[in-house]
C-alpha cells in the first residue's frame, strides 16, 4: 500500500509561479511510476505530466508542455510539479497519483493510488 500526500498548492497571480509536492510511503516508490492530473470544477480530472521510475520519460500534456516540469527524488520518496506562467486556466486541483509500474501512464484509470489533492489557483 503506497500512501501520497500533496502540498504546495495556493493562490497565485497570473504568470507566477507554483512548486507542488508529492510525498509517498512505501519502500516500492522507487520502482513505480509517478503522475500529475487535476480536475477543475465541473469537468473531468486530466492528466498533466508524468514520470518513469528513472526520471528518464517525462510526458506532458500539451496544455502545459513548456511551462510546467515535473521531477523526482527517490531517496526522498518525493515528487515535485514546478508550475511556471500559470494562467487562470491551471485553476483546479492537483492530484498525485503512483502506477504499480515502472512504465508512465497518461490516463486516471492506469493509477493504482491517489493523494487527497491540493488546491491551485491562479487569479487577480
Amino acid at each position: 500500500q503506497v500512501q501520497l500526500v500533496e502540498s504546495g498548492g495556493g493562490l497565485v497571480q497570473p504568470g507566477g509561479s507554483l512548486r507542488l509536492s508529492c510525498g509517498a510511503s512505501g519502500r516500492t516508490f522507487s520502482s513505480y511510476a509517478m503522475g500529475w492530473f487535476r480536475q477543475a470544477p465541473g469537468k473531468e480530472r486530466e492528466f498533466v505530466a508524468a514520470i518513469s521510475w528513472s526520471g528518464g520519460i517525462t510526458p506532458y500534456a500539451d496544455s502545459v508542455k513548456g511551462r510546467f516540469t515535473i521531477s523526482r527524488d527517490n531517496a526522498k520518496n518525493t515528487v515535485y510539479l514546478q508550475l511556471n506562467s500559470l494562467k487562470p486556466e491551471d485553476t483546479a486541483v492537483y492530484y498525485c497519483a503512483a502506477r504499480r509500474t515502472s512504465v508512465v501512464g497518461t490516463t486516471t484509470n492506469q493509477y493504482d493510488y491517489w493523494g487527497q489533492g491540493t488546491q491551485v489557483t491562479v487569479s487577480t
